[in-house]
């Protein structure tokens, strides 16, 4: 019988559970593997990147894995970005920019975008992003169905308004909620997406 989890990833970790012995680099990173006694054959469907958190599911199920990948399932994200976000970038990002995967050029798909005119109810970082004397900050919410190499990052970027804090608080209908960084809930099942 598969396995399922829904865990709020701390920013920090890696969304992966060994290291490739050839990445020196990365031989002292957290591991997903830290959090939570996981069935060895559990694997992350899609990533976050490390300095990223927020919802991360978690299953023993490829076919789950390949659905929820699938660009039918939506993907949210709040971005804390540097500057203030104006309607003209929400509208620019809602179209599609243009982004660099892999050294070509690549214009995303269509996109949802709108301004967050409060900081969203999350806890804050464990680690402090910067001090607020650098300028004022904004936050956007994003909902992709694609999920190229960090994506919502290269968006934000693209319209001037680099992103200082990413949070995926919605993978299709589970949702992040008021789950607390590092915490793992074992499901049954993953919702419908």
């Amino acid at each position: 019988m598969h396995q399922h989890f829904i865990i709020h990833k701390p920013d920090g970790y890696l969304s992966q559970f060994v290291i490739n012995e050839n990445h020196r680099k990365v031989k002292h990173k957290k591991l997903l593997g830290e959090l939570y006694d996981f069935p060895s054959e559990t694997l992350s469907i899609g990533r976050l990147d490390e300095d990223s958190e927020g919802l991360l599911l978690l299953t023993t199920d490829g076919m789950v894995s390949e659905l929820v990948r699938s660009k039918s399932v939506e993907k949210e994200y709040f971005a804390q970005v540097d500057g203030i976000a104006d309607l003209s970038a929400i509208h620019q990002l809602e179209s599609g920019v243009e982004i660099g995967i892999h050294g070509k050029k690549y214009t995303t798909k269509p996109c949802k975008a709108k301004l967050l005119n409060k900081t969203p109810n999350i806890a804050p970082r464990q680690k402090k992003i910067r001090d607020d004397r650098h300028g004022p900050t904004s936050w956007i919410s994003i909902t992709i169905t694609e999920g190229k190499f960090r994506q919502v990052r290269k968006m934000t970027a693209a319209v001037g308004l680099p992103t200082l804090r990413l949070v995926r608080v919605r993978i299709g209908k589970i949702e992040l909620g008021d789950l607390k960084a590092g915490e793992v809930i074992p499901v049954d099942q993953l919702k419908a997406m």
